[in-house]
C-alpha cells in the first residue's frame, strides 16, 4: 500500500473515522486504466429512465462513523447495511428507522491494507436471516468472514489472511457458497458454509488493482461470478465451470469509471451500478453500453452498492469524500426485462441450501 498524503482533520469525527474517510478521497483521483468510450446512441425505446421516483428513506451520522458500505435486503422490505468504519450492522425497516444489529469487536492495533482502520464490508443474507459480513483488520485475529445470527449472535465465521481486503460477498446459497472479491490481492475467495473450507478461486490481471483498488462488487447470475474492478472501470463475468473451478474471465462492460458494487436489475442481464466518486447509478445494458440514472441531484453521495427486489432499487451513499448526507435512497424499477417486480432471481441468494449435500 503506498503512504497516503496528510490532510487536514475533518471536523466533528473521531480519529479512527477521519482517518480512514481521509485515506478514501483517493477514489476521486485514482487514475483509471480504461477510459470511458464515447457516447453511444441511446434507442428512443430505452431512453426512458429506468429508475424514478428517487427518494432518501433514511439519513446517517459522519460523526458516528455511519458510512454504508453494502446491503443485503430482508424478506419483509427493510434493507441491513454495514456501517464501515463502525464496525456495525444496522437494520433500516420500511419506514426509515434504523437500529443496530451488531458491532464486530475493535482491533486496537490495525493495520487494514488500503484504509489503515478495522472497515466492515459487504454482507449478505441467507434465507433463515443469518448474515455474513466481511471485516478487515489487517491482523490474523480478526480479519474474515463474520456471522450473526437472528438473536444477535456474533463470531468470526472463517478466518483469511491478514493482507486481505474483502470488499463485496456473493453468496451462492443453492450450492452453499459465499464468493469474496478481494480488493487489496485482486482475486476472488470462495468459502464453503458446508465446512467453512476457504479457497482462491479467481486471480489474474483483471481483477488486480491498477493504482489503488482491484476486485470490488460481485454477484452470482446464471452459473457465472460477476465482479466489479473499481480501479480499471470494468464489469467482468467469470463462468463457474461444471467442477466448480473457475474459468476465464471476460469484460463484459468497461468505461465505469469508479465502479463499486452492482445488482443486477431483471431477465435481460441489465445492471445497476454505482459508480462511487461520481456519486452516480449507472445502467449497464446486457450489450455493455450504459447511461447514467441518478446523480447527486437526486441524492446520491458516493453510492457504495445496489440492492433490488419487487420492483424497488435501494442505493446506499458512504460519503466518503464529499463528507456530505450518508444515506439510502430507493426508487422504482421499470423496464428492462423483469420478472413484472423488477427482481433478479437468478443467484440473488434467494436459493434453500437443499444442495448443501452435493455442492459443485
Amino acid at each position: 500500500m503506498h503512504r497516503m498524503p496528510r490532510m487536514p482533520r475533518i471536523p466533528g469525527v473521531r480519529a479512527g473515522v477521519g482517518t480512514a474517510a481521509v485515506a478514501l478521497t483517493l477514489l476521486a483521483t485514482v487514475p483509471h486504466a480504461v477510459a470511458a468510450p464515447p457516447p453511444l446512441p441511446v434507442p428512443a425505446a430505452a431512453a426512458a429512465p429506468a429508475v424514478s421516483e428517487p427518494h432518501s428513506v433514511a439519513h446517517f451520522l459522519l460523526t458516528k462513523g455511519q458510512t454504508p458500505e453494502n446491503i443485503a435486503l430482508a424478506p419483509d422490505g427493510s434493507a441491513d447495511v454495514t456501517f464501515a468504519f463502525a464496525r456495525q450492522v444496522a437494520r433500516v425497516d420500511a419506514r426509515g428507522r434504523t437500529r443496530i444489529l451488531a458491532t464486530l469487536p475493535n482491533e486496537p492495533h490495525p493495520a487494514t491494507p488500503l484504509v489503515g482502520v478495522p472497515v466492515t464490508t459487504g454482507i449478505v443474507r441467507t434465507h433463515d436471516g443469518v448474515l455474513y459480513v466481511g471485516y478487515n483488520t489487517g491482523t490474523a485475529a480478526l480479519t474474515g468472514i463474520w456471522r450473526i445470527t437472528p438473536d444477535g449472535s456474533v463470531s468470526r465465521f472463517v478466518a483469511l489472511p491478514a493482507n486481505t481486503f474483502t470488499n463485496g460477498v456473493g453468496l451462492d446459497e443453492h450450492h452453499g457458497f459465499l464468493y469474496l472479491a478481494d480488493s487489496a490481492l485482486g482475486k476472488v475467495w470462495r468459502v464453503s458454509l458446508r465446512d467453512r473450507a476457504v479457497r482462491s478461486w479467481a486471480t489474474g490481471r483483471r481483477l488486480s488493482p491498477d493504482k489503488f483498488i482491484g476486485a470490488n462488487g460481485i454477484k452470482l447470475r446464471n452459473d457465472a461470478v460477476w465482479v466489479s474492478n473499481y480501479d480499471r472501470g470494468t464489469l467482468l463475468r467469470i463462468p463457474i465451470r461444471r467442477d466448480g473451478s473457475a474459468g476465464t474471465a471476460s469484460v463484459r462492460a468497461s468505461g465505469l469509471a469508479g465502479i463499486d458494487d452492482f445488482a443486477f436489475a431483471g431477465r435481460d442481464g441489465a445492471v445497476l451500478a454505482a459508480l462511487n466518486p461520481r456519486s452516480e447509478l449507472a445502467l449497464v445494458r446486457p450489450d455493455g453500453t450504459h447511461t447514467i440514472e441518478l446523480g447527486a441531484r437526486n441524492g446520491l453521495s458516493n453510492p457504495t452498492s445496489v440492492a433490488v427486489r419487487e420492483g424497488r432499487v435501494y442505493v446506499p451513499s458512504a460519503a466518503y469524500t464529499t463528507q456530505r448526507d450518508p444515506n439510502l435512497l430507493v426508487g422504482r424499477l421499470s423496464g428492462h426485462g423483469t420478472d413484472g417486480h423488477g427482481t433478479d432471481r437468478h443467484g440473488a441468494g434467494d436459493h434453500r441450501i437443499h444442495a448443501l449435500r452435493n455442492p459443485r
